[in-house]
């Protein structure tokens, strides 16, 4: 499964997901609301390993961060294997790594990176995916 988002998330193909480009405005939590309610509905926790994984510029409207952080906490996080975030932004930390590295702190599942360049998101994904031994 796949999301994208900008004001509205959706769900998408692979094509539409590694090549469409959105503009315009940002509301992250509305993509970790539409993971939660596929996951919940397609792929209950009890029969599936569940993994997340999330690239960003780390833009999103005013207070929609701290709602990412609240709905990674409690809706996501608590269901999921493993969750990735990867913020490509050459400016420095934006207002969803500031959220999210108060999750990092707290939850051993939940993983972050920042970067630079696009090129980078799949070999920082691969990195932050590997197996971990138990």
């Amino acid at each position: 499964m796949s999301i994208r988002h900008h004001v509205h998330a959706k769900e998408v193909d692979e094509q539409e997901s590694f090549h469409a480009r959105e503009s315009g405005g940002t509301i992250v939590s509305r993509a970790l609301d539409l993971m939660r309610e596929i996951t919940a509905q397609r792929y209950p926790a009890s029969e599936w390993n569940i993994y997340g994984a999330q690239a960003s510029d780390g833009e999103n409207w005013g207070g929609d961060s701290e709602l990412c952080r609240d709905l990674l906490l409690s809706q996501i996080l608590p269901s999921v294997q493993y969750y990735a975030y990867v913020e490509v932004s050459e400016q420095g930390p934006q207002s969803l790594w500031t959220q999210y590295a108060q999750v990092a702190d707290c939850r051993d599942n939940f993983a972050m990176q920042q970067i630079r360049s696009v090129a980078d998101i799949y070999p920082v994904f691969r990195k932050l995916l590997v197996k971990r031994s138990i």
